[in-house]
C-alpha cells in the first residue's frame, strides 16, 4: 500500500515548479542548493530545466544546470528541454543548453527534427557546429 502524499510536500513542488515556469532563477537556486533535486519531475516527467526552458528563462536554465541538473532528461512524451527550447524560440536557452552539454539528437522529436520542421536554419548550423 502507498503512502497518500503530504499535502504540504506537494504545495512545495507545485511551488518549485511554478519558479522555474516564471524563471525565478534566484528562488530556485536557493532551494536546490537546501537539498531539493534539480532533477525534479512533475506529473508529466517534465523536469524543472524542461520547465524553464520551455519558458524561455535562460537565467533560470543555468542556475539548475550548474546545480547539476540533467540537459538531456526526457519527459513522458520523449521531449527534451533542448528541444522545447528550439520549438520555442528561445535561442539564448538553446545556447545554455548547448553549453552544459545538451545533445540536440536525444528525444523524440530531437531539437534537430525540430529545427528542421519549424525552418530553423540557424540552429542547424548551431548543432553542426559544435
Amino acid at each position: 500500500m502507498s503512502e497518500t502524499p503530504d499535502p504540504e510536500v506537494i504545495e512545495l513542488a507545485s511551488r518549485i515548479f511554478d519558479m522555474a515556469r516564471q524563471g525565478d532563477a534566484e528562488t530556485l537556486a536557493e532551494y536546490v542548493d537546501a537539498g531539493v533535486s534539480p532533477n525534479l519531475t512533475n506529473d508529466k516527467g517534465d523536469s524543472l530545466v524542461m520547465l524553464a526552458a520551455y519558458h524561455g528563462h535562460a537565467g533560470a536554465v543555468e542556475a539548475l544546470l550548474t546545480r547539476g541538473a540533467d540537459p538531456n532528461r526526457v519527459n513522458d512524451r520523449g521531449q527534451t528541454p533542448i528541444a522545447g527550447a528550439v520549438f520555442k524560440g528561445e535561442d539564448d536557452v538553446v545556447r545554455a543548453l548547448l553549453a552544459a552539454g545538451a545533445d540536440p539528437e536525444a528525444g523524440t522529436p530531437s531539437a534537430v527534427d525540430t529545427a528542421r520542421m519549424f525552418g530553423k536554419a540557424h540552429l542547424l548550423e548551431l548543432f553542426e557546429s559544435r
